[in-house]
């Protein structure tokens, strides 16, 4: 008699065992956007923060990394960046960056270049190779105007970074239309069980499951799946109520009640947890399908009703000669738009098809988690349909992966589409209109708790360095920064803002207090700026970098929700505030 050995278990790949926490997170998907992407970080000042990024996107395994940086290693240098020794000393500050950062991830390429700013200024004609552009300040005004103006029109996100002693600050300016579908929201609101709006299978299941619900055994009766006994409790309830579910809190608390009496306590456990948990579910999962304003955004975007085989992006700068782009339409607004045809018709989404760990049986649970999963499959055939109809009508080639679709459809209820914006540059007065903020903004200056005045402070000194910042191929120091001239700049900001809201500055000062006493916590972050005078110290800018790494993995992997659009932090009093601008 011969034994036949099984074959060995496939374990996880060497690159698995090496990303495995960080699949967790953003899965295979993710990890392949990352060893995709292409970042340039274009650096300046003591450039430790740009550095203190790059490490944190290089251990992930982003793809490949440029850095453009001109200064030779200095001391200062040695006593600020923990990537540079005495080695170091007197070489190309990008060329020893680069090659010890290699050294964290054999898996990254990078490469770098010594090329001042007006070197960059063609940077139009290569931005493109890119997938996210890092800037470090202080930068000359002009330059910071050609980065990203280029950015916007290749739709490159952007992200402009300061580290100025115990403070920090950085701005994401993302695409025009920047979509998310897997934005990991909680799971515990993920959970879509549709008892309202049941289907015949579902409802079939329900009937077998408790047709004799009273002469069944204590074991039986004590593992109902807690969604069969909803919908059972809820048919009770339609009955006596005019064929309605109950509305309001009032009405759910009476059913809570009605199903919590069906429990039997007289057995050895003294009660049912599959009751606990069909009472536990009540608020939450009586609700009607709706819309959040994310998704009603996404289903009513321009983009969303009108596709056509070729979509023509203006310029997102409306202070430059507007220029045109012309794409064919994102797979997201293909998806979208059959989603749209979807609820209109069976006024709900696509059912996810997920059902959440409950007491029962393991052959109810399964058969009870096939039907979700089965109905599920149809919502998605139908949305694949539309999206076939939809790449007929345009003419389209290549179709949308079924994959794509089913990604679309599982997170429907939670896709969000960010509306980037271009940065503000406080050099230039049509940059620093307020617009539409400006109400948020004075509000947010107002409140003692915000840190949009430490925001304030960075526009100021970024004015305020404008006309001496050192040029990208100079080792020379800039001269010391003047309070007095910070403290002017960031008056004619707050003036500016007043005179957009009708107000005037002085005035309001004299009448209200809370103006007064924003301009001194304004006037306190100046002076610190100004005593800082441009040092970075490098555990602030580590933990800058930490908190823009994030941001950048979110931008290339297309998941989670990054900053809209600005993040500032005081490392005095521990505090970050994000605001949009």
């Amino acid at each position: 008699m011969t034994s036949t050995t099984p074959p060995p278990l496939q374990g996880p790949s060497s690159k698995e065992k090496k990303y495995d926490r960080q699949l967790r997170l953003w899965a295979a998907n993710g990890q392949k956007a990352l060893e995709d992407a292409h970042v340039l970080l274009i650096n300046s000042g003591s450039g430790v923060v740009g550095v203190e990024t790059l490490k944190n996107l290089i251990l992930p395994g982003i793809g490949r990394f440029t850095i453009i940086d001109t200064p030779r290693v200095t001391e200062a240098d040695l006593g600020l960046n923990f990537f540079l020794d005495h080695a170091s000393l007197g070489q190309r500050r990008a060329q020893r960056t680069c090659e010890l950062l290699q050294e964290l991830n054999p898996d990254v390429n990078g490469r770098f270049f010594e090329q001042s700013t007006e070197q960059l200024s063609d940077i139009d004609s290569f931005i493109h190779d890119y997938s996210l552009v890092l800037l470090i300040s202080p930068v000359p005004p002009d330059f910071l105007e050609i980065v990203s103006t280029a950015a916007a029109e290749h739709h490159i996100p952007l992200i402009y970074i300061h580290s100025i002693g115990y403070y920090s600050h950085f701005s994401v300016s993302l695409p025009s239309s920047f979509p998310i579908v897997e934005t990991h929201p909680d799971p515990t609101s993920t959970t879509d069980l549709r008892l309202l709006n049941p289907w015949p299978e579902l409802l079939s299941f329900v009937h077998t499951k408790t047709k004799d619900l009273k002469t069944q055994s204590d074991h039986d009766h004590g593992h109902i799946p807690y969604v069969v006994l909803l919908l059972h409790y809820l048919q009770q309830w339609k009955t006596d109520h005019e064929g309605k579910a109950p509305e309001t809190y009032k009405e759910k608390t009476e059913f809570r009640e009605h199903v919590r009496s069906g429990a039997r306590t007289e057995n050895a456990e003294g009660g049912e947890e599959n009751y606990d948990e069909a009472v536990g579910a009540v608020l939450k999962s009586l609700n009607p399908s709706s819309l959040s304003s994310s998704v009603r955004d996404v289903l009513d975007a321009e983009e969303t009703n009108n596709l056509t085989a070729e979509v023509c992006h203006p310029s997102s700068n409306p202070h430059f000669e507007p220029l045109l782009t012309c794409l064919e339409s994102p797979n997201f607004w293909l998806i979208a738009s059959a989603l749209k045809y979807f609820f209109t018709t069976h006024a709900a989404l696509p059912l996810p098809g997920s059902l959440p760990d409950m007491k029962a049986q393991s052959s109810d649970y399964i058969e009870l988690q096939n039907i979700y999963k089965r109905k599920a499959r149809k919502d998605l055939a139908d949305i694949v349909e539309h999206v076939r109809a939809i790449e007929d009508r345009l003419g389209r080639k290549n179709p949308v992966d079924e994959k794509e679709i089913e990604a679309f459809c599982k997170g429907a209820a939670f896709v969000k589409v960010v509306r980037g914006r271009p940065l503000r540059n406080a050099s230039d007065s049509h940059w620093t209109l307020f617009g539409n903020n400006a109400k948020s903004i004075y509000q947010h200056l107002l409140d003692p708790t915000s840190l949009m005045p430490l925001y304030f402070a960075f526009l100021a000194h970024d004015h305020c360095t404008s006309s001496t910042v050192a040029p990208l191929h100079d080792n020379d120091e800039p001269p010391p920064i003047d309070e007095t001239s910070l403290l002017s700049h960031s008056t004619q900001l707050l003036t500016r803002l007043c005179t957009e809201l009708d107000k005037d500055l002085d005035e309001e000062t004299k009448q209200n207090p809370e103006i007064s006493e924003m301009r001194e916590r304004l006037n306190n972050h100046i002076r610190e700026l100004a005593r800082a005078n441009r040092a970075e110290l490098h555990n602030i800018s580590a933990l800058t970098g930490g908190m823009v790494a994030q941001e950048a993995i979110k931008i290339i992997t297309k998941q989670y929700v990054p900053v809209d659009n600005v993040c500032v932090f005081d490392g005095v009093r521990s505090g970050v505030g994000v605001f949009r601008v």
